[in-house]
């Protein structure tokens, strides 16, 4: 059997490999074990889930620069760290001058999955969430529950998390 030189037959059956690798990772994490079984069923559904949603998938991702994607997840495990410390000092001390916001950061990224992770690194960040997105996908309106800063907090989003996820998303 011939394959198709622009989706080599692997595809077929491997649709995405990266997520599968997520998805069997994430299975073993959840479940705290390396037995056998939880191997082999983690593999299972790493492979059948991708395989049957991939047709609901409306593009192909495309991640020409890992090493950035893998810089950025060490810089947002950092900041969920320095975040939940900072975010216990506020709410346990009895200094409680809490200056909670919403800032409108205007955004550079298109790309729907790079826009998607980006609302969703903002909202695991403790003290932030995100709340809405314009429909034209070019504005994120964030809550933060303690703005000293507007500009410096659109400032930190967009260096630390939107630049990189556009190096990632929209160099392909």
């Amino acid at each position: 059997m011939k394959a198709n030189a622009s989706s080599p037959q692997w595809k077929k059956w491997l649709p995405h490999p990266l997520l599968s690798l997520v998805l069997w990772g994430v299975w073993l994490l959840l479940n705290n074990t390396l037995a056998a079984g939880h191997l082999v069923l983690g593999a299972i559904l790493a492979w059948v889930i991708p395989l049957l949603t991939s047709s609901f998938w409306p593009e192909k991702v495309c991640l020409r620069k890992p090493g950035v994607l893998l810089r950025f997840i060490g810089i947002v495990l950092w900041d969920i760290v320095v975040a939940n410390v900072v975010v216990a000092r506020l709410i346990l001390l009895p200094n409680k001058h809490l200056q909670p916001g919403f800032v409108t950061i205007d955004l550079d990224i298109r790309h729907p999955l790079g826009i998607s992770l980006l609302a969703n690194t903002i909202s695991l960040t403790p003290g932030t969430v995100s709340c809405d997105l314009s429909a034209d996908r070019r504005q994120l309106l964030v809550h933060g529950l303690h703005i000293t800063d507007v500009q410096q907090t659109i400032d930190d989003i967009k260096q630390r998390y939107e630049r990189p996820l556009q190096e990632v998303f929209e160099s392909c």
